[in-house]
């Protein structure tokens, strides 16, 4: 089965264009480090990612632990706050701040491991 009419032409903006053509032209070596950084990198990385499943952790808890919190006390259903359900103000309101915190402690805590060397932050 073959068409008729004209070729189809693909469309793009000069930035696209030009965009892609940098994002292929350029190809970079990674840094190559002493072994000095090495060691330094490889110790930040591993308290960082101690300090990232820390926080997954604490994530992880917010997420699975409101639903079952909630299913554990049905009573939050007849309690009302302003006219609203309070199971529905945690579900509407609670984890996004807990969310927000988590992710300010884990910024400030990933800030702190780098200015430290990798040392673990008290």
């Amino acid at each position: 089965m073959s068409r008729k009419g004209p070729k189809r032409i693909t469309v793009a903006s000069p930035q696209t264009r030009l965009a892609m053509a940098r994002r292929s032209a350029v190809r970079t070596k990674p840094p190559h480090l002493g072994r000095a950084d090495l060691e330094r990198a490889r110790r930040i990385r591993r308290v960082q990612l101690r300090a990232a499943l820390t926080a997954l952790a604490l994530l992880t808890v917010v997420v699975v632990g409101l639903p079952l919190l909630l299913a554990a006390l049905p009573e939050l259903d007849d309690v009302r706050l302003a006219g609203i359900r309070v199971s529905w103000l945690a579900v509407a309101v609670l984890p996004y701040g807990a969310l927000v915190a988590i992710a300010v402690v884990q910024l400030r805590r990933a800030e702190r491991i780098e200015r430290c060397d990798g040392e673990e932050p008290r």
